[in-house]
């Protein structure tokens, strides 16, 4: 059983090829975060758009742009961001391609059984032996099947495009041949055409070899951690008897192990168990390989690399942590860091921490996983990585960053505590720009030049919220490796095991201007825009809050309450049934509400449901609940989705001027619970932040009459009177690297803002 033997890249080096990074290591990197790598294409476009890829480190799978054009067989070079779709981390979308033709080395698939089919192997070209199919009849597209090799099941994905279709499912003993995918929680192989499953035919001697009762592969690592005894079963897989010569031990720390494995004859589907002894002499992490000998052709040697820890029942201790860690991505709502490597380190932890820098430090012997608390700070990331990406990242957050090396793992990490890499950026605020040029709230053509202004936009399909929404913006950390999300209506933190799953969860996509309100109803079949509109739609639980909420008009509970859950109200408002959702999430669905009516000129009046929907009580949560860091960066992140902005959440002032009853303009506006000096600040937008060249500073309707920069100490670096600008450009290479406050004079008042500069 050919294992971990995978094609050599030499084809690469043929080429004149420098990449990046190996697929490995570009697997490491943080979601988000570019990477660049030369592989070879192991499908074509019977799988669709999706080209899997690998080259003699690993696989990854690409998606989008030129790529779709790809051959099977093709060494290309793939640059383009990583995200991790239901679970399967791609390139997407490939920004940049180039295709060097056909490979002189082919991949070789990977023999696995169906237990090794995991993210350790996923997007790599395998092949499975002696498994039957569960299902019978034939294969349809898109649809998923079972194989089972009589204990253990794994998915088949049989795809539209390939020519499976339509053909009868064997039922007998296969081989099948294909690439490790995954979807949500279940990984799958992928054929990709007839050829890829074929009738099993017994090989004559076939070695596998098992450690503590789990297929170990040929030439891959275990962990023997202090574990004085490693027992070992080798079977022979074949029709034909096996001989095994014996086994030898390589590497530095070769003396610390011995083994009984031993000349001797397996027979056909059979096995023998043996022992493999480990003692260490020192302290620290010891390293040796196994290499075991039989006839079996293309196993022979079979090698297995060892790493155990010593007397002191720790790794070695690295001798340098990283160095030189950058924000290369930085965002309103996304930070990705990168770092160059330790010395003497195999793995990586990164701490961070809002508001002030990281006193916190790792224990040895302590096995950390993403979001758990050290100290005064939550674990980030934990891996082989030079790079991240934390989750959870909001507006205008002073982010602080520590980054340990450490070996081993399972209770038995090492690591350096002294002088780790450290850092700081502060996320951004609103990125608005130029966007509102033009708009005028006294202008009677307001609501109209709103429309036109946040249409047309790209309309992304509702099944991709899960992808979009949910795994790159709304899920979170905490304890244990787990994720969690918020109910938007209840409050409720929903704790799940990663990747997030709609039905495994009970969550689903909320629309808050309710689907039956829109007068294109039923919008979702073809899907119109309205009903997949990013802005409207958000996480909440299915059974305690969605369907009670139904299409109720939002509203205060004053009267019988019919049903709650944690800060979610269904009751009775006067005489009618409305929901009140938790007072943290009033302004943002008044908000969507407010976007929904202009984006798509639906007014709350004119259909039975959205008639019942009180605008003044909206416009009295909005002022009540002004946009907060979490929304500014939901807005900035459908922004960059969608290409277009929620207006009443950048100037909360434009509410004052439109009846959302009729989506008409209000001239004289009365009875808005915002002060002007509140409006001023709420509207005054500097941007970038951080900068290294110009910074852009505005006061969304109005304009700029004076400035002041102050540094930290109070001292004023720089001050203007006279001015008449909507926009005030101001140079950071002047001002020099620091941090700044601004404060501007308008009309109607003053504000301040904080400025970064690199």
């Amino acid at each position: 059983m050919k294992k971990l033997v995978l094609f050599l890249s030499a084809v690469f080096l043929t080429l004149g090829i420098n990449a990046q990074t190996d697929v490995a290591d570009a697997r490491t990197y943080g979601i988000g975060q570019t990477v660049t790598v030369v592989a070879v294409a192991t499908n074509g476009d019977e799988l669709g758009p999706i080209r899997y890829m690998q080259d003699g480190t690993a696989g990854i799978a690409g998606y989008g742009g030129s790529v779709s054009g790809v051959s099977r067989g093709d060494s290309i070079t793939v640059t383009g961001p990583l995200i991790e779709f239901a679970g399967l981390l791609e390139i997407s979308t490939v920004t940049s391609w180039t295709n060097h033709g056909q490979a002189v080395i082919q991949p070789i698939p990977l023999q696995i059984p169906i237990t090794s089919a995991n993210e350790s192997l996923e997007s790599q070209l395998t092949e499975i032996q002696n498994v039957t199919f569960i299902e019978t009849g034939n294969f349809s597209g898109n649809t998923t099947y079972t194989i089972t090799d009589g204990a253990n099941n794994l998915d088949v994905r049989v795809n539209t495009g390939t020519d499976l279709v339509g053909t009868a499912i064997p039922s007998g003993p296969i081989t099948i041949t294909g690439l490790i995918g995954q979807f949500n929680t279940n990984y799958q192989i992928v054929p990709r055409d007839l050829n890829d499953i074929v009738a099993y035919v017994a090989p004559g001697i076939e070695i596998n070899v098992l450690l503590e009762g789990s297929t170990v592969l040929n030439n891959a690592n275990y962990f023997v951690g202090n574990s004085s005894v490693i027992n070992v079963t080798i079977e022979n897989q074949g029709v034909s008897t096996m001989t095994i010569s014996g086994s030898t031990f390589t590497g530095v720390d070769a003396g610390d192990f011995s083994s009984n494995i031993g000349a001797t004859t397996i027979g056909p589907l059979s096995s023998q168990s043996f022992t493999i002894n480990y003692a260490p002499s020192s302290t620290g992490s010891h390293f040796a390989a196994i290499e075991i000998s039989s006839d079996d052709a293309d196993e022979n040697p079979y090698t297995i690399n060892f790493e155990g820890v010593g007397t002191d029942n720790l790794a070695t201790e690295p001798t340098a942590n990283p160095t030189s860690l950058t924000f290369p991505l930085l965002e309103a709502y996304t930070v990705g860091g990168q770092y160059a490597a330790g010395t003497g380190a195999s793995n990586y932890m990164v701490l961070w921490k809002h508001g002030s820098a990281i006193t916190g430090v790792p224990a040895d012997g302590t096995t950390y996983m993403r979001g758990d608390v050290v100290g005064d700070a939550r674990v980030a990331y934990v891996g082989a990585g030079t790079s991240f990406t934390p989750r959870g990242v909001i507006a205008n957050q002073d982010l602080y960053f520590a980054v340990y090396a450490f070996n081993g793992s399972g209770g038995f990490e090492n690591y350096l505590t002294t002088s780790p890499a450290t850092g700081n950026v502060t996320t951004l605020g609103e990125n608005i720009g130029s966007y509102y040029t033009g708009i005028s709230s006294s202008a009677t053509s307001l609501v109209s030049d709103l429309n036109t202004l946040i249409n047309p936009h790209t309309q992304i399909t509702y099944f991709m919220y899960k992808q979009t929404m949910m795994s790159e913006f709304e899920v979170r950390d905490t304890t244990n490796g787990q994720s969690y999300v918020t109910c938007v209506y209840s409050g409720e933190k929903k704790i799940f095991d990663d990747p997030f799953d709609w039905t495994l969860t009970g969550y689903s996509r909320e629309h808050t201007f309710a689907h039956s309100w829109m007068p294109t109803w039923p919008a979702d079949s073809p899907e119109e825009p309205e009903y997949t509109d990013q802005h409207n739609l958000f996480p909440a639980n299915l059974s305690e809050a969605n369907q009670p909420r139904s299409n109720v008009p939002l509203g205060e509970i004053d009267g019988t309450v019919l049903q709650s859950y944690l800060e979610g109200t269904l009751g009775y408002q006067g005489s009618q049934i409305v929901y009140e959702p938790r007072d943290s999430h009033k302004g943002n669905a008044a908000r969507a509400i407010f976007y929904m009516a202009v984006a798509y000129n639906f007014p709350l009046t004119g259909d039975l449901d959205s008639d019942k929907q009180d605008e003044q009580l909206l416009k009295n949560w909005h002022f009540a609940d002004l946009p907060d860091n979490y929304e500014i960066a939901r807005n900035e992140y459908i922004y960059d989705l969608q290409g277009n902005r929620n207006p009443f959440i950048d100037s909360v002032h434009y509410v004052c001027f439109i009846d959302f009853d009729d989506n008409i303009h209000i001239a004289n506006p009365s009875g808005c619970d915002l002060s002007i000096e509140e409006k001023v600040q709420n509207n005054l937008v500097v941007f970038p932040v951080p900068s290294n060249d110009m910074v852009y500073v505005q006061v969304n309707g109005t304009e700029i009459q004076a400035y002041k920069v102050f540094d930290m100490q109070g001292r004023v670096v720089s001050a203007v009177e006279g001015l008449n600008v909507p926009v005030l450009e101001l140079s950071g290479k002047e001002l020099g690297s620091g941090t700044y406050l601004i404060m501007v004079d308008t009309p109607f008042g003053s504000a301040n803002r904080k400025m970064i500069i690199e």
